[in-house]
Protein backbone atom coordinates (compact mmCIF):
# COMPACT_ATOMS: atom_id res chain seq x y z
CA UNK A 1 0.00 0.00 0.00
CA UNK A 2 1.30 3.30 -1.05
CA UNK A 3 2.17 6.02 1.61
CA UNK A 4 1.38 9.56 1.30
CA UNK A 5 3.31 12.72 2.83
CA UNK A 6 1.49 16.24 2.63
CA UNK A 7 3.84 18.83 4.06
CA UNK A 8 1.97 21.88 4.60
CA UNK A 9 4.85 25.01 5.13
CA UNK A 10 4.87 28.47 6.05
CA UNK A 11 8.47 30.15 4.28
CA UNK A 12 9.78 33.67 6.05
CA UNK A 13 9.27 35.91 3.03
CA UNK A 14 12.95 36.78 3.28
CA UNK A 15 14.17 33.17 2.32
CA UNK A 16 11.28 32.84 -0.34
CA UNK A 17 14.14 32.04 -3.18
CA UNK A 18 16.62 30.25 -0.98
CA UNK A 19 14.23 27.63 -0.05
CA UNK A 20 12.78 27.35 -3.39
CA UNK A 21 16.28 26.45 -4.66
CA UNK A 22 16.86 23.98 -1.75
CA UNK A 23 13.14 22.27 -1.92
CA UNK A 24 14.11 22.11 -5.75
CA UNK A 25 17.27 20.35 -5.94
CA UNK A 26 15.20 18.59 -3.13
CA UNK A 27 12.28 17.05 -5.08
CA UNK A 28 14.38 16.53 -8.39
CA UNK A 29 16.71 14.08 -6.17
CA UNK A 30 13.99 12.62 -4.51
CA UNK A 31 12.16 11.68 -7.88
CA UNK A 32 15.12 9.28 -8.57
CA UNK A 33 15.22 7.35 -5.54
CA UNK A 34 13.73 3.50 -5.70
CA UNK A 35 10.56 4.03 -3.99
CA UNK A 36 9.45 7.33 -5.02
CA UNK A 37 6.49 7.43 -7.14
CA UNK A 38 6.02 11.20 -7.02
CA UNK A 39 7.57 14.25 -5.26
CA UNK A 40 5.42 17.54 -5.78
CA UNK A 41 6.26 21.16 -4.80
CA UNK A 42 3.15 23.07 -4.76
CA UNK A 43 3.01 27.04 -4.27
CA UNK A 44 -0.63 28.65 -2.88
CA UNK A 45 -0.90 30.86 -6.10
CA UNK A 46 -2.20 33.91 -3.71
CA UNK A 47 0.91 33.42 -1.68
CA UNK A 48 3.90 32.30 -2.64
CA UNK A 49 5.12 31.87 0.97
CA UNK A 50 2.60 29.03 1.38
CA UNK A 51 4.00 25.74 0.08
CA UNK A 52 2.83 22.03 0.22
CA UNK A 53 4.97 19.31 -0.63
CA UNK A 54 3.04 16.42 -1.80
CA UNK A 55 5.32 12.82 -1.50
CA UNK A 56 4.30 9.12 -2.78
CA UNK A 57 6.05 6.38 -1.60
CA UNK A 58 5.88 2.58 -2.28
CA UNK A 59 5.48 2.02 1.65
CA UNK A 60 6.96 2.85 4.94
CA UNK A 61 10.39 1.02 4.11
CA UNK A 62 10.70 3.33 0.75
CA UNK A 63 10.05 6.69 2.93
CA UNK A 64 12.80 5.34 5.61
CA UNK A 65 15.19 5.03 2.70
CA UNK A 66 14.03 8.94 1.43
CA UNK A 67 14.73 9.71 4.97
CA UNK A 68 18.62 8.51 5.60
CA UNK A 69 19.69 10.08 2.11
CA UNK A 70 22.27 12.74 1.35
CA UNK A 71 19.65 14.84 -0.35
CA UNK A 72 17.28 14.91 2.68
CA UNK A 73 19.97 15.38 5.17
CA UNK A 74 20.84 18.35 3.18
CA UNK A 75 17.02 19.74 2.86
CA UNK A 76 16.57 18.75 6.81
CA UNK A 77 20.05 21.39 7.41
CA UNK A 78 19.85 24.04 4.80
CA UNK A 79 16.26 24.13 4.01
CA UNK A 80 14.01 23.88 7.07
CA UNK A 81 15.65 26.69 9.20
CA UNK A 82 14.58 29.02 6.59
CA UNK A 83 10.87 28.36 7.40
CA UNK A 84 8.22 30.04 9.59
CA UNK A 85 6.39 26.33 10.45
CA UNK A 86 6.07 22.80 8.44
CA UNK A 87 3.45 20.32 9.42
CA UNK A 88 3.44 16.84 8.22
CA UNK A 89 0.85 14.58 7.50
CA UNK A 90 0.70 10.88 6.24
CA UNK A 91 -1.39 8.85 4.38
CA UNK A 92 -2.38 5.52 3.26
CA UNK A 93 -3.47 5.19 -0.20
CA UNK A 94 -6.50 3.32 -0.16
CA UNK A 95 -7.46 2.61 -3.83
Amino acid sequence: MALVLQVNIRIKPENLDNFMRKVTDNAIAARSEPGCRQFDVLVDPDDKTHVMLFEVYDDQKAFEAHQVGDAFKKYLAEAVPLLASRERQFWNKAL
